[in-house]
């Protein structure tokens, strides 16, 4: 039997008195993350939900997400982690698309969840701390963990959509379970012992596995922030002793520039990981400096579980890198027909492993085309070294051609991010009649500095070949964000004046 939910178990009969979760004040330990877990289970089965049935969750990182998501886990269910800052009509989008046969929403999006559970026709149930303990009350504990396969799903996993609808990537019980024993034993190598900073949403795949699924794996603490805060998320480093901070780079970047960041003690700290997208060169080094740590950077998509590459601790660490192919995963890059390409040159990562993904749900022709010959394809641009070690160039899509030359906008923003005022930026391609593309980059300041568009223009124009800096740079007040954090390109736009 390999359902995931055993981990709970185990950990819980192995630690049932160690600290499992906190949040500010409140500690909740193993046993007592169990205990709600089962409860939810019989919820549950009084509810119908049989194995294989589809359970929406839309809360954001709070104590009863473990024990919703685990509860569900043991009755055979099937999770489908939402955003909680969706509307009503994207909610109804996935409760349909899944087939959802009852939704949990934390309190503040009972409204919003409740009306697309209402549209749909299927059951919604508040998640409120105010009356929980009476929810779970009504049904006693159900010990027992409903017997699934290694290629049962575990969660539909909504991609972000960047092209079309979101897609769920069927993620399973062997490839979520496998790659959380990877990250937690080979990568992030944590025990009981450690504190874990829980501030990526535990709804997307970076926190579910590396943060949530590892720590139970291991009956390590995890502390969380219910919505990422630097000035929070510094406090809560010093204060809880955390041992191992996971995040995207713009948290990390965040840190840095926090006002707070001078008095922090991060000197519990042990290892720090950084994945969802590229981290900027230029940040990593000045966050190592100031807060006297390594960051290790991996590389991962929702449809791999996620962890893919990592700068392993036990390897040489390449700034700037994604490292090399995890346990139990083959890496590659190859032309447009597939064929290998030869190292340092460029061409898209291709992945195997036991972390792909099983399909995207309900979408033949979609997983067809993305997984050839049990080779999922990312989409991401990276080029390999001598050495093995994948650097990530840039996102096929976001590829821009001006005049016929390839411009990969990370390369334009690593340089921008070089000059001091600059905190974050985007580069994006603008419409051109006569080149096809022109390079554009969008910049937000660091707090009290300030830069001219002609300075930072210039200043990439010093570092970059002549096709490649930005004739158009405008400086914005913040850059759109993903749920964790990611800067999302595809939602920057050129001001209409052209900057």
């Amino acid at each position: 039997m390999t359902n995931l939910a055993q981990n709970l178990s185990a950990t819980a009969e192995a630690h049932p008195d160690r600290p499992a979760l906190k949040l500010d004040d409140l500690v909740l330990t193993w046993a007592e993350v169990q205990a709600q877990a089962q409860r939810v289970t019989a919820l549950l089965k009084a509810e119908g939900i049989e194995p294989g049935d589809r359970v929406g969750m839309v809360l954001p990182n709070v104590p009863m997400f473990p024990a919703i998501f685990y509860g569900a886990l043991a009755a055979g269910a099937v999770v489908v982690p939402m955003n909680p800052l969706l509307k009503s009509r994207e909610v109804k989008y996935y409760l349909e698309d899944s087939g959802a046969s009852i939704v949990f929403a934390w309190k503040d999006m009972a409204d919003e969840a409740g009306k697309a559970a209402s549209d749909v026709g299927i059951t919604c149930i508040a998640v409120d701390p105010a009356d929980w303990a009476e929810v779970l009350g009504r049904h006693e504990p159900d010990t027992e963990v409903v017997e699934r396969d290694g290629d049962d799903d575990v969660v539909l996993l909504y991609t972000s959509g960047t092209t079309g609808q979101p897609k769920g990537a069927q993620l399973t019980h062997h490839s979520m379970g496998t790659n959380a024993a990877t990250s937690a034993e080979t990568l992030i190598e944590i025990d009981e012992t450690d504190v874990v900073m829980g501030c990526l949403p535990l709804f997307h795949v970076f926190g579910l596995t590396c943060g949530l699924n590892a720590a139970v794996l291991k009956g390590a603490c995890l502390t969380l922030i219910p919505r990422f805060d630097p000035e929070k998320a510094l406090e809560v480093v010093g204060r809880d002793g955390v041992t191992v901070f996971e995040g995207v780079p713009t948290m990390y970047a965040a840190m840095l520039h926090s006002k707070s960041a001078d008095d922090a003690d991060l000197s519990s700290l042990r290892t720090c990981i950084s994945g969802g997208s590229a981290m900027p060169v230029e940040v990593m080094k000045q966050f190592e400096e100031k807060f006297d740590c390594i960051v290790l950077e991996g590389y991962g998509l929702s449809e791999t579980s996620p962890v893919a590459s990592f700068n392993q601790p036990d390897q040489e660490r390449k700034p700037g890198s994604i490292g090399t192919p995890v346990r139990g995963v083959e890496m590659k890059v190859v032309d447009d027909e597939d064929a290998d390409v030869a190292d340092g040159e460029v061409g898209e990562i291709v992945i195997k492993g036991e972390n792909v993904m099983k399909g995207y749900w309900g979408r033949d022709e979609a997983t067809a085309e993305s997984i050839k010959d049990g080779w999922f394809h990312s989409g991401d641009l990276a080029k390999v070294d001598d050495d093995g070690y994948f650097f990530i160039v840039d996102r096929k899509k976001d590829l821009i051609i001006r005049g016929g030359y390839n411009v990969y906008p990370r390369e334009v923003e690593e340089a921008l991010y070089e000059h001091e005022a600059v905190a974050e930026v985007a580069v994006i391609g603008i419409a051109d009649d006569h080149l096809g593309e022109e390079v554009g980059a969008a910049v937000a300041l660091k707090e009290g500095a300030s830069a001219e568009p002609e300075e930072l223009q210039e200043f990439a124009k010093e570092r970059l070949a002549s096709y490649k800096y930005p004739r158009a740079v405008w400086i914005v007040e913040e850059l759109p964000k993903g749920p964790t954090g990611k800067i999302l390109r595809r939602e920057v736009s050129a001001p209409e004046d052209g900057a």
